[in-house]
């Protein structure tokens, strides 16, 4: 795993089970967006925004029908280049495109 998958899983969990979220020395208030309230939070990682959301369950994709499942799913956003990067299920971490 590398250390960008472990600082995820780190984000994730935390995002999950918490009120705030601790990257590094950067802690971060836990956020409430959109109608239903999902749990949202922004960090910098390696020089780069991103933002981790915890998934909608309402939606028809994969990780929606895990959702509904309840698994702990979260999808990691870089703000900057406007691309999902990787996903979070149950602590699991898969980066898109590697």
């Amino acid at each position: 795993m590398s250390e960008a998958e472990k600082v995820l899983g780190s984000v994730a969990a935390q995002l999950m089970n918490g009120e705030q979220v601790a990257v590094g020395d950067q802690k971060v208030r836990v956020q409430r967006v959109g109608r239903g309230r999902f749990r949202m939070v922004q960090f910098k990682l390696n020089g780069r925004t991103m933002e981790a959301i915890e998934q909608n369950p309402d939606k028809p994709s994969h990780w929606g029908k895990l959702a509904r499942e309840k698994h702990q799913v979260v999808q990691f956003r870089d703000l900057d280049a406007h691309k999902y990067v990787a996903v979070s299920v149950d602590g699991d971490v898969k980066q898109y495109g590697t």
